[in-house]
């Protein structure tokens, strides 16, 4: 694990993003944007941090710098509209209609500065009948059916924490849509707005599986495709000792590969053939017998420089001392906080993280010096 250090200025250096602030994934879009060496103001509410975090430990808000307003108070609209006019991207995630209601919604925004990009995050998207409606990923992920792909034949669908709704079908397209917006408005000398929508991106990333599905080589239902579980060789197999290994030879010659370290051509394994599918079932629980005899330390060493596609599933904790991402610093240190490194890579414009999260209102007059802004006043503070 790298400590990290102050970087380079990252490639997206000199461009000014104000963050309405709120919860999930707009924040963390603001974060990747953040990361890329633009310059972030988060415009926190008073009253404490999100989700009841210390904000000195919510490493979404790195490279950051916060004041603090209350949008409904008499100022803080023509406020917003201040650092609007001054930016080159803003961000919100309220309900359709909050940020109209409060003065800063694309209209006033775009009036002030025409070359604004005005990234929009919600759940829904900014109509349709669920538009005004409560969600969270789990929701999003349910009504385009990509939870219904995931989990046991046999078991309801498996949550994967929130990454797969929010951040990848959310904060991700959010930022996709914010720099091709960005691009434009830098070609045309217009800016526009970004509705970004977790059941859109969500509904996006399935476009290959739908491809799969329209040929006929996908089947509607759960563990009964090649990439959802039903094949004995791309799954998650138990060893003794608790620990669990991932398995993913799919190719011919990666699956002998991992078939002769496995011991399943040991004529006493009893393994049938991986292309007879009538008896994928043997082939599972040879699979799963041959994992059971040793721990995931031992199986771990067995396949080791090995092409055969299997990899210890580690906890989060355990993660950044794999010697593979450590020496790739995939995750760094800082302020004593071990964090995943900012992604991807540039080979002229690293990016990097140059300070700790926002702490609510802390940079307030910094702010208004470098955006050439009225100095503060105390409640902006």
């Amino acid at each position: 694990m790298t400590t990290a250090t102050q970087p380079g200025s990252g490639p997206l250096a000199g461009v000014r993003v104000v963050e309405l602030a709120g919860i999930g994934p707009g924040p963390f879009a603001a974060m990747l944007l953040a990361d890329l060496g633009a310059d972030v103001v988060r415009v926190d509410r008073p009253g404490g941090a999100a989700l009841g975090l210390d904000p000195e430990r919510d490493i979404v808000n790195r490279n950051k710098r916060s004041l603090v307003l209350d949008l409904k108070a008499e100022g803080a609209t023509a406020r917003v509209l201040d650092l609007a006019e001054r930016a080159d991207v803003l961000i919100e995630g309220f309900r359709p209609g909050v940020a109209e209601r409060l003065g800063v919604g694309p209209e006033d925004c775009l009036a002030r500065n025409p070359r604004l990009v005005y990234g929009r995050m919600t759940g829904w998207g900014q109509d349709g009948p669920l538009a005004d409606r409560a969600g969270h990923d789990i929701s999003y992920l349910a009504l385009t059916g990509v939870l219904g792909m995931t989990g046991p034949a046999d078991g309801p669908p498996v949550v994967a924490a929130n990454l797969l709704g929010d951040y990848a079908g959310g904060s991700l397209y959010l930022v996709v849509g914010v720099l091709a917006a960005l691009h434009h408005a830098r070609s045309a000398g217009r800016g526009q707005v970004v509705d970004a929508a977790i059941v859109d991106g969500a509904a996006h990333l399935s476009t290959f599986i739908h491809g799969l599905l329209a040929a006929g080589a996908w089947q509607d239902r759960r563990e009964a495709n090649l990439l959802d579980g039903g094949a004995p060789y791309y799954g998650v197999y138990a060893t003794s000792d608790g620990g669990h290994m991932a398995v993913g030879p799919l190719e011919p010659r990666f699956y002998d590969e991992f078939a002769r370290l496995l011991g399943l051509d040991d004529p006493a394994a009893g393994a049938p053939d991986r292309d007879d599918f009538a008896r994928w079932p043997e082939l599972r629980e040879a699979i799963a017998k041959r994992f059971a005899t040793r721990t995931r330390a031992e199986w771990t060493a067995v396949f080791e420089g090995s092409d055969a596609c299997v990899a210890p599933v580690l906890s989060l904790r355990e993660a950044p001392a794999d010697p593979h991402l450590a020496a790739r610093g995939t995750f760094t240190e800082h302020g004593g906080i071990t964090q995943p490194a900012p992604a991807p890579r540039f080979s002229a414009t690293p990016a990097g993280i140059r300070r700790g999260p926002a702490v609510p209102g802390a940079a307030a007059e910094e702010i208004a010096r470098d955006w050439d802004l009225p100095r503060p006043a105390p409640a902006d503070g």
